[in-house]
């Protein structure tokens, strides 16, 4: 009898907390309201499948949206939409196979200068909207390309051109978020910020007041004025500057998670790589780092010793 009492008391009260806090679970999935008109010409990487095994010489329809993939990540300097050559149309010439033999160095793939089943299946994975480090090519000097800064190479870890970095007085940083997030982003960012501070010098502290704070954190769909447009649904997931513009933009088209889901990306995960880049870190050649390019879905990620020796000896502490 004492036991079925317990049950009737202990049961309404579980539903009364449940009701109060439907998201303590933190493996549910947090899932933003998708633009329809984006998803539905969002994935511009469907044409790689008919692209498998052309290399120099061929020609065929598509090869063109593989320079301008090249070109938005660095690999090929010319702007595209502006330049009439012939070189730009969808003949795989040399100009796009160093491109790609480059692009397959920083990924760990047999440079061939081939679009392989590999490569292939690099370039469709869903990444950062940063550009790449090129390896073994000097830049005489710094300049920007649909807004992002060219960089150069520093061991497997990497920093922006001109290393980059906060100034030594500016430790405690504070960020914010603007308006109309998802509420579930907190705490996975939040963490993000904790695991950074427990392997750097940096405090973080979120402020309300979003105008307030150092770096800010937004959900942004297509163009969002800052002349690097998200692409909707795949492709790339987020983007953020060096030190020390502070600007964090997720993709709200994507399906975010808050843990690792089937089918979504980790907010912490994403987060993770995205303020590498506010402290003043590039991209690594590592899979395994955070600051590695791409980020699969359904996985988390957490900070590796390439990422932890990079920001350290970008800081010198």
């Amino acid at each position: 009898m004492a036991s079925s009492k317990a049950i009737q008391i202990i049961f309404p009260f579980t539903l009364l907390f449940l009701s109060l806090f439907p998201n303590l679970n933190t493996s549910s999935p947090m899932i933003l309201k998708h633009n329809s008109h984006n998803m539905n010409s969002s994935n511009s990487l469907m044409f790689l499948k008919n692209l498998q095994g052309c290399h120099l010489g061929d020609t065929k329809q598509g090869i063109q949206q593989i320079k301008k993939y090249l070109q938005r990540f660095g690999y090929i300097t010319t702007n595209i939409q502006k330049h009439s050559n012939p070189i730009f149309d969808d003949t795989f010439d040399q100009v796009l196979e160093s491109a790609l033999k480059t692009y397959q160095t920083n990924h760990n793939l047999a440079p061939s200068g081939i679009l392989d089943s590999n490569t292939l299946a690099q370039i469709a994975k869903p990444r950062c909207g940063v550009q790449d480090v090129i390896k073994n090519k000097k830049r005489n000097q710094n300049y920007k390309n649909n807004g992002h800064i060219h960089f150069h190479k520093v061991s497997h870890f990497t920093f922006f051109e001109g290393n980059l970095k906060w100034p030594s007085s500016k430790f405690h940083l504070s960020y914010g978020f603007l308006p109309n997030y998802p509420i579930e982003a907190i705490k996975p960012v939040s963490r993000a910020f904790s695991k950074w501070s427990l392997n750097t010098h940096f405090k973080f502290s979120h402020v309300v007041d979003y105008r307030k704070a150092d770096i800010k954190i937004s959900f942004e769909r297509g163009e969002h004025g800052d002349n690097a447009p998200f692409d909707g649904v795949g492709g790339v997931l987020a983007h953020a500057y060096p030190p020390t513009d502070g600007r964090l933009h997720f993709d709200g088209d994507e399906a975010w998670s808050v843990g690792a889901i089937s089918g979504y990306f980790d907010v912490e995960t994403v987060a993770l790589h995205e303020i590498g880049h506010i402290l003043g870190l590039q991209h690594s050649t590592i899979e395994e780092a955070i600051m590695f390019p791409s980020i699969p879905e359904g996985v988390t990620k957490g900070l590796h010793g390439d990422d932890i020796a990079g920001i350290k000896t970008l800081y010198r502490v």
